[in-house]
């Protein structure tokens, strides 16, 4: 049995558990919170989830300091992570046992987006694709099965395939008001 397959053990049984939890406790939904902060002269962006904290930054191209990847790349490694986690998820209740598993996933993005002449450009990522690399001795027919079932399941692809309504806010605070509320 390779590590991953051990894995795929370990992530079986976890799910079992946190199911019966949740049957027994009825749990309500998550609430999911994320803050993106820029930093001062670089306009660097540092997000933070949880305890955790990520550098997004632009290339020097785009008078970033390539301190870490964009938004748009960091959209295509949420896209990544969020399949290969789905396929662990969806390989351990199905039992499909699995050798490696890697996900590839690309898109296009063009610079000249709503300049004159390009108008009808996207401005965001557009022609996204992604292949996954599956080493497993499982059958064709229940790898087809398992990547029907990731299609279905994956929260990440599926959003940008149904795209959520954002409600978004703004709060607009003056240096004026900042020195007044001293």
């Amino acid at each position: 049995m390779s590590n991953l397959n051990e894995y795929l053990a370990q992530k079986r049984q976890a799910l079992i558990t946190r199911r019966e939890q949740a049957e027994a406790n009825g749990t309500d939904p998550h609430t999911l919170r994320a803050t993106a902060n820029v930093e001062g002269r670089s306009g660097v962006r540092r997000i933070r989830i949880r305890d955790f904290q990520i550098i997004s930054d632009s290339g020097p191209d785009f008078a970033g300091y390539d301190l870490g990847p964009t938004s748009p790349e960091l959209q295509l490694g949420v896209l990544g992570s969020c399949l290969s986690h789905v396929f662990l998820i969806q390989a351990a209740q199905r039992e499909v046992p699995l050798n490696a598993l890697d996900v590839e996933v690309t898109a296009q993005i063009d610079a000249r987006s709503g300049q004159p002449g390009y108008e009808n450009v996207p401005v965001y990522p557009h022609n996204i694709s992604y292949t996954v690399h599956i080493d497993s001795p499982a059958s064709a027919e229940e790898i087809a099965a398992l990547h029907d079932a990731v299609e279905r399941a994956c929260p990440i692809l599926n959003l940008l395939i149904n795209p959520q309504q954002i409600h978004g806010e703004l709060v607009h605070t003056t240096d004026k008001e900042i020195a007044n509320d001293a």
